[in-house]
């Protein structure tokens, strides 16, 4: 999966795809990857010099990769495709906000602390890590390297981290996370009681309305199991001097930023929590880089003066 960011990050991939014939050479590349040059030439009655530059260009986009195997006349050039998918954020970054502030990502695997039920599991890109409703693979090293997680019942926490100064006071915390119910298997209408805590504060309960695997997440590796989780919701918590919010609108408790009394010398443990005696234990499951729809972190935005 090729990632792009912004559509000037994109520039070169959309300008390699533009022209019809190379458009046609991907075509062939991903039912027939591996390929010669000869092939392709032939395939499409082009020259040889045509097809090495059209291969040029979608080489120069880091679409495709070239390489040199033994043929019946020597060696020979062979074409594959480079990715599986490409995902364009078409939405243009903001510029810099006049306030000051401070952002981190913190990544899913990096949590401080759990206590889980199953089912549950959590994977890297590459594979899964330990087996599937086994607890004990969240205290394995490999956790770190986490890109997604899931649990029936319990917590997750996450040290936050604090980069203020001395005579510096927060105004407003966002904590951005794609995130859905836990269901074995997948079910869209699972409703789930999430509750967020930081310092051992209640911030509030969000109710995820279910857990989604209706089609593979966009960023998701390609050889991520169907029957696992797929994608979530993209929600942001809002905790400013107004109380504690989701997404800016959803008002979840009258908790403000002042009610935490966070300084310079704080320490920040944020905690992602599913009672067992909640209304609706219906689970977690946090997805960051690489995993869900929209490869990103556990993002902590925060405003300060």
């Amino acid at each position: 999966m090729l990632y792009l960011s912004n559509l000037e990050e994109a520039q070169a991939v959309i300008k390699a795809l533009s022209a019809p014939m190379r458009m046609e050479i991907m075509k062939i590349l991903y039912q027939t990857p591996g390929v010669s040059m000869n092939y392709l030439a032939q395939a499409l009655g082009l020259t040889n010099s045509a097809v090495t530059m059209h291969i040029s260009k979608l080489a120069g986009a880091g679409l495709v990769t070239i390489e040199t195997a033994s043929g019946k006349h020597g060696t020979m050039k062979c074409i594959n495709p480079s990715h599986d998918r490409i995902v364009i954020d078409m939405i243009p970054k903001k510029e810099q906000d006049a306030q000051d502030y401070y952002l981190d990502d913190i990544k899913i695997g990096y949590f401080t602390s759990c206590s889980i039920t199953p089912t549950c599991g959590l994977s890297t890109p590459e594979k899964l890590i330990g087996a599937l409703d086994d607890t004990r693979a969240f205290t394995f090293p490999e956790h770190f390297d986490a890109g997604i997680l899931w649990f029936t019942s319990g917590y997750v926490e996450y040290g936050l981290p604090n980069h203020l100064q001395a005579g510096q006071y927060l105004k407003e915390l966002q904590i951005s996370f794609e995130i859905s119910s836990e269901y074995p298997g997948f079910n869209k209408d699972y409703p789930s009681d999430i509750h967020f805590s930081l310092n051992e504060i209640p911030l509030g309960v969000w109710v995820s309305p279910g857990d989604y695997g209706d089609r593979k997440g966009h960023i998701s590796p390609a050889w991520w199991p169907e029957s696992l989780n797929q994608y979530g919701l993209l929600k942001t918590l809002i905790i400013n001097r107004d109380g504690t919010f989701m997404d800016g609108g959803q008002k979840l408790s009258p908790v403000t930023i002042d009610c935490l009394q966070i300084d310079y010398n704080s320490l920040l443990t944020f905690r992602i929590e599913v009672p067992e005696d909640t209304a609706n234990c219906g689970g977690c499951t946090l997805f960051g880089e690489q995993f869900g729809d929209y490869n990103q972190a556990i993002r902590v935005k925060a405003f300060y003066e």
